[in-house]
């Protein structure tokens, strides 16, 4: 139990994560292990824009303060918007030395970071060992290690990591899209793309499991967002009949409640595995092996998620059949 100098009772803790929707997703966590610890302290995270739907999506997470705001502004600017905040204690998940620079100009009294960044000893008055490089843990994991700078020594093992998202505050979803979902069949979600992001599988690959997945049992879905939609279009054209094209259509929170409410998810390294395998539901992510980059960091991490990984960074090696097995085997709740 952490000692009563990092008692957080009715503090303000600010969670830095200022990257993308999957990054944000494997914050959830370390935002849980507080709320175990800690369930009357606020948890706010700091991240742009296009993560806001996300972070509002889990229980564990009562603010959001927007990086985006910060743009265009001075110090002097920015310290007044995180003096409304009463902000006690930041948490550095994402390395970003200009944030950490605000928030220690910002006066906040504790502030954690890394001993493996340089600016962290400068910046910050609480440092972690912490080296994700050379490390064999899962981002989710390593997220939890920054709580060390509590006293909350507690490790999350791989199994354990689920059960600290607190993905459940979905919008209800609109009655067009929820009209596509189908009672019967298992509705599955294919994500082909990553905007150039992580190692994807090529769509002529996706082309020959459309036509091998049997349509009387899914329902498959295609989805992106508006610019990978634009890209997708003449794709899915192709496959007409075969697929009904979601993509660019929804807005995230409305795609993430779409996501809680089918059945299965199929995509590489990007926001919707980690969505879907946070959200409980079926979820198959393709992986490089590339280290540093492959499933056993960055993998979708969910009781019901698995992944495939490709051999010497060729997504080639992963099969059609190597797909229709695992999928075959997922049964509709």
């Amino acid at each position: 139990m952490p000692s009563s100098k990092n008692n957080l009772t009715n503090k303000h803790v600010l969670i830095c994560r200022t990257d993308a929707v999957g990054d944000m997703v494997l914050a959830m966590p370390v935002c849980g292990l507080i709320k175990e610890y800690f369930p009357s302290c606020k948890i706010s995270v700091l991240g742009r824009t296009y993560t806001r739907d996300i972070a509002q999506a889990s229980r564990h997470i009562d603010g959001f303060v927007n990086f985006d705001d910060w743009q265009g502004k001075s110090v002097e600017e920015i310290n007044t918007l995180l003096a409304t905040e009463k902000i006690d204690v930041a948490i550095h998940l994402k390395d970003l030395s200009t944030v950490a620079w605000q928030l220690k100009r910002a006066g906040i009294k504790k502030r954690i970071g890394t001993t493996n960044r340089l600016y962290h000893w400068f910046t910050c008055n609480t440092l972690v060992p912490l080296s994700r490089k050379n490390s064999g843990l899962h981002e989710a994991q390593l997220n939890v290690k920054l709580l060390r700078g509590l006293n909350i020594k507690r490790d999350l093992s791989w199994n354990e990591v689920s059960d600290y998202y607190g993905l459940s505050r979905f919008q209800p979803l609109n009655p067009t899209f929820e009209a596509l979902l189908s009672p019967d069949k298992f509705n599955l979600i294919i994500h082909p793309k990553s905007h150039k992001n992580s190692k994807e599988w090529s769509l002529d690959n996706y082309s020959k499991l459309v036509h091998r997945i049997d349509q009387n049992r899914f329902k498959v879905f295609i989805s992106g967002s508006q610019k990978e939609h634009e890209e997708l279009l003449p794709w899915v054209q192709q496959h007409e009949g075969l697929i009904t094209d979601i993509s660019g259509k929804l807005p995230l929170s409305q795609f993430i409640t779409f996501i809680s409410q089918a059945d299965g998810l199929i995509a590489c390294s990007t926001g919707p595995v980690h969505i879907a395998a946070a959200a409980g539901i079926f979820t198959l992510g393709l992986y490089t092996d590339i280290k540093t980059k492959d499933a056993g960091r960055w993998g979708p991490v969910g009781k019901k998620a698995e992944s495939l990984t490709a051999v010497n960074a060729d997504m080639e090696t992963i099969t059609v059949d190597d797909i229709l097995n695992k999928i075959n085997a997922w049964q509709k709740p």
